[in-house]
């Protein structure tokens, strides 16, 4: 006896065509909710982030400067005569924008080796098991816990001729014989410099510090059964073990502090003396104190090519390095 085949409608309401239609459902759903939940955030950083980018870009191109900014919209195009002027070393622009690049490199070593190595030590510190040891994690996670300005205000009045740091080091410890201006002249850099270090290194103190954590102690328990001094097991043990973290660490630190901008610009203004000159800073007065934003433009855009730039060739050297490691 022959069945008839079924309708589409019969085969729509049947059980077995009801299953099938919610499993359709549920692998459609679960495809698309991952891209739909992220949308926001795309949204967010195309309009906070890669709008700006592309518009500082395209500033770059004109020469909108004081005599345009009423009618920006008529500034002549340029092309690459902003870059040219910004990279010719041999006038007054490039040679000032070359001593400020070079500053803000030897800035950036500073604070950056600073913060990894005094935060590894707290790190090591905190991790062994001694009496307050709690106390002593919060009290070094406070300059990561103040707001900035506030912090860099503090170190302002701090440095000031009367300040703190003049009484600590002339009347109660007697290491200098006269107060010296700490926030002009060479000794600018060096002020910049330690402010910066005092608020950068509490962030590597806390993800080192997690790092420590993850490693299991029994490597250090058969280490030292070995005979393994504690250099050695910090030389072996725990710098391998933290080295993806300090990695992206060092590269976070990095970036943020080339691209600093509230240390000088809160310690000296807009009017900062040569040696506190950042590239940040260096941009900012070029674009909003001298009104040439297409320079200004140009000068960020070349900024961002050379962080790109080296944030890929460090990522690059430092996994061929760990695949070779390995």
């Amino acid at each position: 006896m022959s069945v008839a085949p079924k309708s589409q409608d019969e085969a729509r309401t049947s059980p077995g065509g009801r299953r099938s239609r919610g499993k359709v459902r549920r692998h459609l759903s679960s495809n698309t909710l991952p891209y739909v939940l992220i949308i926001p955030a795309l949204l967010f950083e195309l309009l906070i982030h890669i709008v700006p980018m592309i518009f500082g870009v395209v500033i770059s191109l004109f020469q909108l400067n004081q005599f345009y900014i009423s009618n920006w919209i008529n500034a002549p195009f340029v092309g690459l005569d902003n870059f040219k002027i910004g990279l010719n070393t041999h006038g007054p622009i490039g040679s000032a924008l070359v001593h400020s690049f070079l500053l803000t490199c030897a800035y950036t070593v500073l604070v950056v080796a600073g913060s990894w190595l005094f935060g590894v030590t707290a790190a090591l510190l905190v991790n062994a098991e001694f009496r307050g040891r709690d106390w002593f994690r919060t009290l070094f996670l406070i300059p990561y816990a103040l707001p900035i300005y506030v912090s860099i205000l503090a170190w302002q009045f701090m440095l000031q001729k009367n300040g703190a740091v003049n009484t600590l080091l002339v009347q109660n410890l007697h290491i200098l014989d006269h107060a010296p201006f700490w926030l002009i002249g060479g000794n600018a850099f060096w002020s910049m410099a330690v402010t910066s270090l005092w608020r950068t290194w509490p962030f590597a103190f806390l993800i080192l510090l997690a790092a420590l954590q993850n490693i299991p102690a029994e490597l250090y328990d058969a280490a030292s059964v070995d005979g393994a001094s504690k250099l050695r097991q910090f030389r072996t043990i725990t710098l391998p073990l933290i080295r993806p973290v300090s990695v992206v660490v060092i590269l976070v630190m990095f970036l943020w502090t080339f691209n600093d901008f509230n240390t000088p610009y809160v310690l000296f203004g807009q009017a900062p003396p040569p040696a506190a000159d950042l590239l940040s800073l260096h941009i900012y007065v070029n674009s909003f104190v001298d009104l040439n934003f297409g320079l200004g433009a140009a000068m960020s855009t070349l900024l961002l090519i050379f962080l790109l730039i080296v944030s890929v060739v460090y990522i690059r050297l430092l996994r061929v390095g760990g695949e070779g490691n390995a």
